[in-house]
């Protein structure tokens, strides 16, 4: 994707009858950093040098809408696929052992995450890094927005990453996303103990031919699983722990309640009286199935 940014960028030069010297003064680059984009050689485009070769060769956009592709192949090739399918998978389930899922992210959030990258070269990389995850959340606005169901780790609530401030204004966030269609938020207590996904986060795509993929990740790995039988284990693993966490309104008092600080363990129903209240949902929607198969638990609207 490199070189075929650079062929572009050269094409667009030529046809503008403009030296490498002469666009890198009107993108206020070197002229060598021109030659290493048309050769693909050293470092990649920045989302705002993309954008300034775009303006100056008026590309309409065509060097901008190229540049996350190039980003990707930053990226370990596990990590690239998944982002792939995320992209275009019609229902999306994920369980969060450590933070926030990047869908649900708020700006603030990001940018404490993504700085914790050990390789992290500059602020530029972590801005384009930023732009790059808040730019993948528009999918939940689009018409083609997939479904989206989010375990979250008791953990994941209770480790303030960026501060308070920026802790606060995520908590809202994921409150005012499970108000959204088509999301639901659960969250898995302390309480709930040992369980089959403690190693990482997990994720289960479904794919618009229905078929499906699963992604394991921890702090420095990735694995996407495509062998339908790894991938059904990798399932039924999740559809587990919907089973055991709290329900979606319950998740959403608990989530409250950290914001607000008062947060008591004592308010966390027993593991057989969650289990009892999700029979009670299922039995009244006469839809749902869990642990066994995929369907949904309906949601019900907190009264204003």
């Amino acid at each position: 994707m490199a070189a075929l940014f650079g062929s572009r960028v050269r094409r667009l030069r030529t046809a503008a009858g403009l030296t490498q010297a002469e666009l890198g003064a009107k993108t206020h680059v070197v002229s060598t950093r021109i030659t290493q984009i048309e050769r693909s050689s050293g470092a990649k485009p920045t989302l705002e040098l993309a954008r300034a070769l775009d303006a100056a060769l008026g590309a309409d956009n065509l060097l901008v809408d190229l540049w996350p592709y190039v980003y990707r192949e930053a990226f370990p090739d596990w990590s690239r696929a998944f982002m792939a399918h995320s992209a275009r998978a019609v229902s999306i389930g994920q369980y969060a052992a450590h933070v926030v899922p990047g869908l649900l992210q708020t700006e603030d959030y990001a940018r404490a995450v993504l700085r914790l990258d050990a390789l992290l070269r500059s602020e530029e990389q972590l801005e384009e890094r930023v732009a790059a995850r808040l730019g993948r959340q528009e999918r939940l606005g689009s018409p083609d927005r997939p479904d989206l169901w989010v375990v979250l780790d008791e953990a994941v609530l209770r480790r303030p990453v960026g501060g308070r401030e920026a802790m606060q204004g995520q908590l809202a966030r994921l409150l005012e996303a499970a108000a959204e269609p088509r999301i639901t938020v659960q969250v898995l207590p302390f309480d709930q103990g040992e369980h089959e996904a403690m190693g990482g986060s997990l994720s289960v795509l479904t794919l618009p031919d229905s078929t499906e993929v699963a992604y394991t990740e921890g702090a420095e790995y990735g694995q996407l699983i495509e062998d339908p039988a790894d991938v059904r284990r990798y399932s039924v693993i999740y559809d587990r722990l919907r089973a055991v966490a709290l329900p979606p309104l319950m998740s959403l008092d608990m989530i409250r309640s950290v914001m607000e600080g008062n947060y008591r363990a004592a308010s966390v129903p027993s593991r057989s009286e969650r289990r009892r209240l999700a029979q009670e949902q299922l039995q009244q929607s006469g839809r749902g199935r869990l642990p066994g198969g995929r369907g949904r638990i309906p949601r019900r609207r907190a009264r204003p």
